[in-house]
């Protein structure tokens, strides 16, 4: 019998029935049978195609015109002779979707115990930004940076290279986007095992010599102005790799545990925290090209002279969320245990180091809860995020540990194995007044507590242990926690963590409706604006807990970072709402 494989050259379209849901397609072949009328074709399972480099395409070095990160796809089938068909006219003028890889980074390469020794001899690619450029008399150092990992990779250019001459021309400079390919060899310097001798070179993004961030040290205020780019920096790339693991290890948390994320509205017509300090939505202000130019008198209003809220889009007051709680409850209440994650607003005019007026929340609710499950889950949740981190950044935490705060990872080490403590408000307000210490803001039973007393409490009195406080009054509490049977307290719960204080503020929720409605009329809250919140107490209540953790706050905690606007990639906070 003989076997004939057809040419790579040849034009066939093949409408295949797919043996299984896998489907690859690579090399056909036709074998000949007696009976001319009877041919079979068969899919062979060698690939169209072998590319060097199985991780890597590098397009910008072989003049391809496009720059994809993708194998071919591949289709698996048998087909009868009467399959066998012409390309219609869809078929010729369509290309198929390639399937998306991973790309190939630096941290792949260095990121592994040897430090990249196993991949010496290996020809690969690195895309990336320059940090720094050396040249010397006969070879030129390029360190490339693709944002993976705090290490950069050492690239050794010399003369014989392709796209030299951007180097001789001067394009290759701080900032600029490459492209380079070579192969791994022994580094001969000390900071490195590994080191890429380039054979080719593309500089894909020139960067003047205005670009802000050189090889010098600048301030964190000053990259705060430069928010754009400063993520370029050692420091701003770890803090986003570290916040990127806190968010997944947050999700992997509550999902292993069998909450239910739920999506909770960023608008909203109540005030979960009943402070008033909210962003007001509105499209009763007139549209415009130039809206600082759109005239007062042009709001609507009622004939007494008041804002004429009917005319607006919602027909009421409507503000951004300071909370996803109250929302939260309700889901809460049919499916026992769920989440809430996302950003959150306040128009709090306050300029510290600890405040942001656009923020993300973790405001997660249990059913069938008291303030004892509710101090478990929060506990739990901190180990468990701290340990991911430690364990999965390990680099960025050395980095942490070398350059912003010494100890970090002892401190964190601390988190995950020690035993948290509780005390109550009661306990930590004798504590404070005992220990004779001046603080700025006085002590005193029914104030609350400030970040120094806090802070003592956890890294002076307890030796850097996190410590509850629980039972706090409730006149310095929000309205939906659960009255103690004392009358003066709540059964609220706050997570103290050594440098940065509260970290977690939660308590059990009022379930019964008396004395919730006896709670909002004390404050003067209006009870039809959460009629809603009230029939959750109606329709079958249940005890239930919840806490909130405002989630830069956790990221400052985790990085060693003194300013909470370093926290998050663009901070809002008064008067700076730029980028």
């Amino acid at each position: 019998m003989a076997t004939a494989a057809l040419s790579p050259a040849t034009v066939v379209c093949l409408r295949l029935k797919p043996l299984s849901s896998t489907v690859r397609f690579l090399s056909l072949y036709r074998h000949h049978q007696p009976k001319p009328t009877k041919v079979k074709y068969q899919i062979s399972i060698a690939p169209l195609h072998h590319p060097p480099q199985p991780r890597v395409h590098f397009n910008y070095l072989n003049n391809s015109t496009t720059n994809h990160r993708c194998f071919s796809t591949v289709v698996s089938a048998t087909v009868s002779p009467g399959e066998v068909s012409e390309k219609s006219n869809t078929e010729s003028i369509g290309e198929r979707v390639g399937e998306f890889r991973k790309r190939l980074t630096i941290v792949d390469i260095k990121g592994g115990e040897s430090e990249g020794v196993d991949r010496l001899g290996q020809t690969l690619t690195v895309k990336g930004w320059v940090r720094t450029v050396r040249i010397q008399s006969s070879v030129t150092f390029i360190e490339v940076n693709d944002g993976s990992c705090v290490s950069n990779m050492q690239c050794v250019i010399g003369p014989d290279a392709k796209g030299y001459d951007q180097v001789e021309s001067g394009s290759i400079t701080t900032g600029a986007s490459v492209c380079v390919q070579g192969v791994v060899v022994p580094s001969q310097g000390k900071k490195q095992k590994i080191e890429l001798k380039i054979d080719k070179l593309v500089l894909v993004g020139k960067s003047p010599s205005s670009f802000p961030i050189q090889k010098k040290k600048v301030t964190r205020e000053f990259l705060r102005g430069e928010a754009h780019l400063r993520v370029r920096t050692n420091t701003f790339g770890a803090v986003s790799r570290v916040r990127s693991a806190l968010y997944q290890a947050t999700h992997k948390f509550f999902q292993e545990n069998g909450f239910v994320w739920v999506a909770s509205p960023i608008i909203t017509a109540s005030d979960c925290e009943g402070a008033g300090e909210q962003f007001c939505v509105t499209t009763l202000i007139p549209g415009s090209k130039e809206p600082i130019k759109s005239p007062v008198s042009d709001i609507p209003k009622t004939e007494n002279g008041l804002i004429d809220w009917s005319q607006d889009f919602f027909g009421k007051p409507a503000f951004l969320t300071v909370s996803g709680q109250l929302n939260a409850e309700t889901y809460a209440t049919a499916l026992c245990d769920v989440y809430t994650f996302g950003p959150t607003f306040r128009a709090e005019n306050s300029n510290t180091s600890r405040h942001l007026a656009e923020f993300w929340m973790l405001e997660p609710e249990l059913a069938f809860a008291d303030l004892n499950d509710d101090m478990a889950c929060a506990t739990a949740y901190l180990q468990y995020v701290v340990k991911y981190v430690l364990e999965n950044c390990k680099e960025d935490m050395d980095f942490f540990n070398n350059w912003i705060e010494k100890g970090i990872i002892d401190r964190l080490t601390d988190v995950v194995e020690k035993k948290f403590l509780r005390l109550t408000y009661t306990e930590a307000v004798e504590l404070l007044l005992k220990s004779k210490k001046k603080f700025e803001f006085p002590v005193k039973w029914g104030s609350d507590l400030q970040s120094e007393h806090e802070r003592y409490i956890t890294e002076v009195a307890f030796n850097g242990c996190p410590v509850i406080i629980t039972d706090y009054p409730k006149d310095i509490k929000a309205f939906y926690m659960r009255q103690n049977d004392d009358g003066k307290t709540v059964a609220a719960m706050d997570l103290l963590v050594p440098r940065v204080g509260e970290l977690i503020g939660g308590s059990q929720r009022e379930e019964r409706i008396d004395y919730l409605e006896n709670r909002m009329d004390e404050l003067n809250l209006n009870k039809e604006s959460f009629w809603w919140y009230l029939d959750l107490r109606r329709y079958g209540t249940v005890p239930h807990a919840g806490f909130g953790l405002g989630f830069e706050r956790l990221v400052q905690f985790a990085t060693g970072m003194d300013n909470i606007r370093d926290t998050i990639p663009f901070p809002r906070a008064p008067g700076s709402a730029e980028f």
